[in-house]
């Protein structure tokens, strides 16, 4: 006890200097709640937003490794890439058996030409092409891999470019822009799944250009063969927030999201039956087969539980007969991790942060404490004189620095907590701005434009969609965690900051102490 009102006393006397030494504690104390709330903030964000994450997958061509096997020689990887096409639908359905898939959806895509009664929407110019102009689709198809091209569609002979795309799913779930509310139904409703019943749904801006109301009927045709027509109901009419400026040059107008012509994979698939067999087939001098029927993309996407289940499913894939050059892939946690980059970074950031002021702060704090001794080593000379031990010499200053430590450290907590979060979300925005400047710059680098996204790979091996959506919020706050850590923080700082000090008090002699004062 007598340590305890001793250490007071000499505070209230020297108070002057233990200001000092607060008003240091209380910068590394401020600084540290700061940087350790970010910390644990990001840290939570991490893990809520990993938790809540929905992870969809594909199936593909792995196009690295055709490419590494080939050489880089196009003739052989040509060769290959005919060897390896993309997942029929029953191949997928049969990996889609697995116990790790939650569920299974799919889709089926074609172009199709304008009929008698309806005319595509087109703000600007568009150029229109044959064979290469299929190279690029739609945002909502970046996320989906097993791409099966059909009949005599060989490389680099994809037909016409019609004037509306057109995209037939297996059930509401395979809609990712209905389920995630880029598209709105406005007017009527959806098609039925079960059947093929020939109705289909149209944006609201097609509609209007046309006159069109929910219960007409709308004429399409073989953009190959101008005789072949296909009659659909309009059973609802939807409304997107998706852009038509895609950032990079349209070849149709098919590639608009206000041209898509959305109806069940039942409808569109009896539609391409219907196509195939009565389509003319043509063989040229080289072998290359050639079609009039619609050409088709038809994608699968699975759906997992959790990361685990998606890791598992790559392994069973695999035992369940899916071949070597096919590879599994998801763009969600492929974005995900993209999104975590900005606070990644401010975490990274925090660290530097907090070691640098610990070394600095300590360092000063042992300097202080230096000149505290050297100031009064007659009184540590008296004190041992009169019959006290060493260390408890010791044990007094350690608990006067000790005190005023944990002062500072209480004050410092309360204003590192209203600090920590503005402080946060600046440091965030600033992150998440430096992100977004990086990606732009690297777009443009390859002339793709601000607001590039990825179009549909050679062979259904889909790029990744680069809308990334960044975690743009955190909640730095200031929890128990971070108080348990200040005060570990205190602890610390105090005995490093008092060794100098201790060591001092058990060198010196008190008789030498007391025979030179000065």
């Amino acid at each position: 006890m007598y340590i305890v009102k001793n250490a007071f006393k000499n505070i209230s006397r020297s108070l002057g200097r233990n200001i000092l030494i607060g008003l240091i504690t209380l910068v590394i104390a401020v600084s540290s709640c700061i940087a350790l709330s970010i910390k644990e903030a990001a840290k939570t964000a991490e893990e809520q937003n990993f938790s809540n994450l929905s992870i969809t997958a594909t199936i593909g061509v792995d196009m690295q490794k055709l490419q590494t096997e080939s050489n880089n020689d196009r003739n052989t990887l040509r060769t290959l890439m005919s060897q390896y096409s993309s997942l029929s639908l029953e191949e997928m359905q049969t990996y889609a058996q697995s116990s790790y898939v939650k569920a299974f959806n799919y889709s089926l895509q074609s172009s199709v030409s304008k009929g008698d009664g309806i005319e595509p929407y087109s703000e600007d110019e568009i150029t229109e092409t044959t064979d290469s102009a299929q190279g690029t689709e739609s945002n909502e198809q970046n996320k989906t891999g097993n791409q099966q091209f059909g009949p005599g569609a060989g490389f680099g002979r994809m037909g016409q470019q019609g004037d509306f795309t057109i995209i037939g799913y297996s059930s509401e779930a395979a809609m990712s822009n209905f389920v995630n509310g880029t598209n709105i139904i406005t007017e009527g409703e959806v098609f039925s799944f079960e059947e093929s019943d020939n109705s289909c749904i149209i944006s609201d801006i097609l509609a209007s250009d046309n006159s069109l109301e929910v219960g007409d009927t709308i004429n399409l045709t073989n953009p190959n063969v101008s005789t072949e027509t296909y009659t659909l109901t309009i059973a609802g009419i939807f409304s997107t927030t998706s852009s038509s400026d895609s950032g990079m040059m349209k070849f149709s107008t098919s590639q608009d999201p206000l041209n898509y012509i959305y109806t069940s994979y039942n409808t569109l698939n009896a539609i391409v039956e219907s196509s195939v067999a009565n389509a003319v087939v043509e063989t040229d001098d080289n072998g290359n087969e050639s079609t009039t029927a619609l050409r088709t993309v038809e994608s699968g996407v699975y759906s997992f539980t959790d990361v685990e289940s998606y890791e598992n499913f790559k392994t069973d894939a695999t035992a369940l007969g899916l071949p070597d050059n096919y590879q599994v892939t998801s763009t969600d946690i492929s974005n995900y991790e993209e999104s975590l980059v900005p606070i990644q970074n401010l975490s990274q950031f925090a660290d530097v942060f907090l070691i640098l002021v610990w070394l600095i702060g300590g360092i000063i704090l042992v300097v202080i404490n230096i000149f505290n001794i050297r100031e009064r080593k007659y009184e540590v000379g008296v004190l041992t004189a009169i019959g006290m031990k060493k260390w408890k010499v010791a044990l007094q200053f350690m608990t006067e620095l000790f005190f005023v430590t944990i002062t500072a450290i209480i004050i410092g907590t309360s204003v590192g907590a209203l600090a920590s979060a503005p402080v946060a979300d600046n440091l965030l925005e600033i992150q998440i701005s430096s992100a977004q400047s990086h990606e732009v710059t690297y777009n443009n680098n390859f002339g793709r434009g601000a607001s590039f996204g990825g179009g549909m790979g050679m062979m259904g091996n889909s790029t990744t969609d680069t809308d990334v959506s960044y975690i743009d919020s955190i909640s730095a706050s200031t929890d128990l965690a971070v108080v348990m850590q200040l005060i570990g923080i205190g602890l610390v700082l105090t005995i490093v900051s008092s060794c100098a000090s201790v060591g001092s008090i058990l060198r010196y002699e008190p008789l030498k102490i007391l025979s030179n004062r000065n």
